[in-house]
């Protein structure tokens, strides 16, 4: 089981987010996704909320973002967030994997800047493949690794087949088992 990083940590991460979505709005990454009103997303690994609150508005009050991270105070402060905000279709999720969510529920996962983290890529990977709806995309962006490492790790895997090179992600669509 993956251990959350320590408290202090998370909240120095936080503050370097929030600049970092100051100066470069994650708008220029959700603009290339097709997300469309009555969406059901998934933010992996979704830290502060950087994706969850943009993405509440694309979907819409028929859509719902499901923001999921290790860390509990992640989720409190994407949950605080989201009630002062007003934001009814926004679900948080406390999990280093697992999402309780049901088979073929979701359109698009997000899984940014997380996947060099993670202890167990494969049940991760697993479960993603698992909630996403057949024609369901993975968004995946990982400034720590490089791009054949990516497609050799997903190739490696079997479970999605890359589907675009965006600028800034990789969209890969889910592979029939």
């Amino acid at each position: 089981m993956q251990k959350p990083m320590p408290a202090l940590m998370f909240k120095g991460m936080s503050i370097i987010l929030k600049l970092r979505d100051i100066f470069r709005p994650r708008d220029d990454v959700l603009n290339e996704l097709d997300i469309h009103q009555g969406f059901k997303v998934l933010d992996f690994g979704c830290g502060p909320g950087s994706y969850v609150f943009d993405t509440s508005k694309r979907v819409g009050k028929d859509g719902k973002i499901f923001a999921l991270d290790i860390h509990p105070l992640a989720v409190k402060k994407v949950k605080d967030t989201a009630l002062k905000m007003g934001l009814s279709n926004v679900e948080t999720i406390c999990s280093d994997c697992q999402t309780g969510l049901q088979n073929k529920e979701i359109d698009i996962v997000f899984l940014y800047d997380i996947f060099h983290m993670l202890s167990d890529k494969i049940s991760v990977l697993l479960e993603i493949h698992r909630i996403l709806k057949d024609n369901g995309i993975l968004s995946f962006s990982d400034h720590h690794m490089k791009k054949k490492d990516i497609l050799l790790t997903m190739e490696e895997i079997g479970l999605f087949k890359l589907s675009k090179h965006n600028k800034h992600t990789y969209s890969f669509i889910k592979r029939k088992k």
